[in-house]
């Protein structure tokens, strides 16, 4: 279509400047090898005097005999005569006599030749000025086309061709329009089907979402999956018209009122990074199969909850690990008993630098961790953490 419109642009212009080039050739009838012939004869038409006094003179030397001079046929002639005879006499002198009679025989053809000639030649000045006008015709046209007959040709070929396309342009234009429009009432019933689904979809995942967010202590939390169109008359077949790309016609924002009364703002604003966190969680366990992401990191999600919904967000992490890498930055116990691997970040101070430790806990360094996180390492604690790590192991090891 961007080659079609690209010849459509000033393509009246264009064909104009090509049917007056093209019109110039054709009018000019040219063929290939015409161009020498025309400059024989030119030249022998403005040469025409000069061609019929030497030709006259030849002739009359030859075989034209005057009071005063004989022509030279009859004097060869006297030779052949005399040689002919002398031949009868002596035997080898008669090899000269045949070649004076094949001299004579020569010189009788060249009068002829020039008698011929003599007659052809044209004291035509109408038609020398015929010429001189061919002659400047075609080399305005191999001055404008590339200096040879041939060239001019071969761009009268390439013409035509251009002409063709810009003159059958409008008629693919339109084709090309025709398959658009269908193209575009078939994927008008494809994008509403989608929306239907999609806002089906969207009214089952604010309700999982809204559970989700109850276990999570954000029982007062509400979600909204907002589904607007854009009006375009250049889109899809679909009322007025609506805007379209490779997602559909639908534009979709999450919307969520975390308290009763403060209104719905996109999930994208919300500004405690614990409830964004938590927002995400429930977000993609709800869509833990569908997404595609193969990492998530969660920071901070342990803010302003306790140890019985840590155990909550503690499963639902673990249950979401099922579907992707997860990777949970805290300082709650109970969520730190859910990791498949469990790692302990430290800095130190060493020569002035301030250096971190990343070291993998297992065993008993991981129970003396998860007793630390409780809040002491006393004994009473590792109990404590013993208890929470066999939970969560029972926990988990039934799913």
């Amino acid at each position: 279509m961007t080659e079609l419109k690209r010849l459509q642009t000033n393509a009246d212009e264009r064909a104009d400047i090509l049917r007056y080039q093209i019109g110039q050739i054709e009018a000019a009838k040219l063929k290939p090898d015409e161009e020498a012939s025309l400059l024989k004869e030119r030249m022998r038409l403005a040469n025409a005097e000069t061609l019929s006094r030497y030709t006259q003179s030849a002739l009359q030397t030859l075989d034209e005999s005057s009071p005063e001079t004989n022509a030279v046929t009859d004097l060869l002639g006297l030779v052949s005569h005399d040689l002919s005879s002398l031949g009868k006499i002596d035997a080898q002198m008669q090899t000269l006599a045949d070649q004076a009679e094949t001299a004579l025989s020569s010189l009788t053809d060249i009068a002829y030749e020039l008698r011929h000639y003599n007659e052809q030649i044209e004291f035509n000045p109408a038609r020398l000025d015929q010429i001189e006008l061919r002659i400047d015709l075609i080399n305005s046209l191999k001055k404008k086309h590339g200096g040879t007959i041939e060239s001019v040709l071969k761009f009268y070929a390439t013409a035509q061709d251009e002409l063709n396309k810009i003159e059958g342009v409008e008629g693919q234009i339109t084709e090309v329009n025709q398959n658009i429009v269908r193209v575009k009432e078939s994927l008008a019933r494809v994008a509403l089907d989608l929306s239907a689904s999609r806002q089906q979809a969207a009214n089952t995942m604010s309700a999982q979402m809204e559970e989700r967010l109850a276990r999570l202590e954000m029982r007062k939390a509400r979600l909204k999956v907002l589904v607007t169109q854009q009006e375009d008359v250049t889109g899809l077949p679909i009322e007025n018209g609506l805007g379209f790309d490779s997602n559909g016609i639908d534009k979709v924002e999450l919307l969520i009122e975390t308290n009763p009364g403060e209104g719905y703002k996109p999930l994208a604003k919300i500004a405690s990074g614990g409830e964004t966190s938590r927002l995400m969680l429930a977000l993609k366990e709800v869509l833990a199969e569908a997404d595609q992401i193969p990492t998530l990191v969660f920071d901070e999600i342990d803010s302003g909850i306790g140890g019985r919904v840590g155990m909550t967000v503690g499963s639902m992490l673990w249950q979401l690990g099922r579907h992707h890498q997860v990777m949970c930055v805290t300082h709650l116990p109970q969520l730190a008993a859910f990791g498949d691997q469990h790692f302990k970040v430290d800095k130190q101070d060493l020569h002035d630098r301030t250096v971190t430790h990343v070291v993998e806990v297992t065993g008993e360094m991981r129970v003396a961790e998860v007793a630390e996180m409780l809040g002491s390492p006393g004994q009473q604690s590792i109990q404590t953490a013993k208890e929470l790590l066999a939970s969560v192991n029972k926990f988990t090891s039934t799913i």
